[in-house]
């Protein structure tokens, strides 16, 4: 038995660990009876991949094949994003969609079906899958895909490891001619600025704001635009860049070493932070061409970043809205919560393109993803937050959440009933996939 937690650090719990080498040694695993849970490399927020045994897929991390011409890579689930990223920048090739942090694995993308800075034109990680095998909880294995054995390619993309635990998957890597990007930075005075700006023409494959979620009155959601493109060769200025155009600079690496005390995240602190964050950056456009680390991972160069929030730890309430709602209803909720002073200085605004998928997180509209030290005074604020996210006809982002009810979960998901469902059926058997989290909002028993 270990104690293990996701990347908020809460809950904790003690559970019992085995990893695998091969597609024999995790039959082995699943034949003995009871539920269990895979666990990647433990970035989810809060409690998908926690459960009294889980089964760890880190190992099972080789590359399996790859098309110089297409770019279309075969690997197993376990290997890491930042894996890829090493191996095939240099030789100019990107992903096709990444979240905000390179440490997750290919298994643990699908599973939550992240999004990144470019949904709206390139749609979710998911949406890049062509094919993949999932061992089921019997020890057979399905290969699946949009076309092949479709249903249960659609439950299994999102699901959050509920079908089975995924065993190694194709996708289409991005050609890129350098490890660059050519950056635009926006200064927004308000929510209505930074809107127009997200749905300005000229459309930019990658965008995203950091938010003050603090400010009030005319500032009320005073933001930070920043805009992005894979630069050209041709684009570079700096003489080290165009030396080694796939080659950035590693940067500097910080780390936090231990657990901070309570008092250091207090709304004074937050308060401070936000208003240097927003007053560094000058008004008007700027410009400059940014390593794909800097641009894309600004948070995986300090280590252990979640020691910030000390040992109680922390959650994420990230939730969407649909579009048509989006600027009166996140005009609502930040009001809500700049007025209970428990704004994050980690808060990041993004607009999502068009997705229709049977149980992933993304929908037309805008998102917004906010971290809160966990407290009595927070778990209040998001039961008010949970109310006005559902009646604007949102929902909340279950790789992030950590105590979302079943009732929030069926009012806001058009399809959890035939979730739950599915999951029942493909779990039927003395093995079964369930987490915390699948207990917690009503898909597992």
């Amino acid at each position: 038995m270990r104690r293990i937690s996701d990347w908020g650090n809460y809950p904790v719990i003690e559970a019992e660990t085995s990893g695998f080498d091969s597609v024999e040694q995790l039959r082995s695993r699943l034949a003995e009876p009871g539920e269990l849970i895979a666990y990647g490399n433990g970035r989810s927020y809060g409690d998908a991949s926690l459960q009294s045994r889980v089964v760890l897929t880190r190992r099972f991390d080789k590359l399996l094949a790859f098309d110089e011409t297409t770019g279309e890579l075969t690997c197993q689930a376990g290997v890491l994003l930042a894996d890829l990223l090493d191996v095939f920048v240099p030789r100019g090739w990107f992903l096709p969609v990444t979240p905000g942090t390179k440490l997750i694995t290919v298994g643990g993308a699908i599973a939550a079906d992240v999004h990144g800075k470019n949904h709206h034109v390139d749609g979710s990680f998911g949406q890049h899958i062509r094919s993949m095998d999932v061992m089921r909880n019997d020890g057979s294995i399905i290969t699946c895909s949009p076309a092949r054995n479709a249903e249960f390619f659609n439950v299994t993309v999102g699901g959050m490891g509920l079908t089975g635990i995924i065993l190694q998957a194709t996708f289409r890597l991005r050609r890129i001619e350098t490890a660059y990007i050519r950056e635009e930075t926006v200064r927004a005075a308000n929510l209505g600025e930074v809107m127009d700006g997200f749905e300005a023409p000229g459309e930019w494959t990658y965008s995203v704001a950091w938010i003050d979620c603090l400010a009030r009155g005319d500032a009320l959601g005073r933001s930070i635009l920043m805009r992005g493109e894979h630069a050209t060769a041709g684009e570079l200025v700096n003489p080290s860049h165009k030396h080694a155009p796939l080659k950035p600079g590693g940067g500097m690496k910080l780390d936090v070493p231990f657990m901070m005390p309570g008092f250091a995240l207090s709304r004074l602190t937050v308060q401070a932070f936000n208003a240097a964050y927003y007053g560094k950056c000058r008004s008007g456009t700027q410009a400059r061409i940014a390593g794909y680390n800097q641009f894309f991972y600004p948070l995986d160069s300090v280590g252990n970043w979640n020691r910030i929030y000390g040992r109680r730890g922390f959650t994420q309430y990230q939730f969407v809205i649909p579009k048509a709602a989006g600027r009166e209803g996140m005009h609502r909720i930040l009001e809500r919560i700049a007025a209970s002073g428990l704004g994050s200085f980690l808060a990041v605004l993004k607009l999502f393109g068009e997705q229709e998928s049977f149980i992933s997180f993304p929908m037309e509209g805008y998102t917004l993803a906010l971290d809160f030290p966990i407290s009595f005074k927070a778990m209040e604020l998001f039961k008010e937050l949970d109310a006005m996210v559902a009646d604007y006809g949102g929902r909340l982002y279950l790789a992030k959440d950590s105590r979302m009810d079943a009732a929030m979960f069926a009012r806001t998901y058009p399809n959890a009933d035939e979730f739950r469902q599915a999951v029942a059926v493909l779990n039927e058997g003395g093995t079964r996939f369930a987490s915390l989290l699948s207990r917690r909002i009503g898909v597992t028993g």
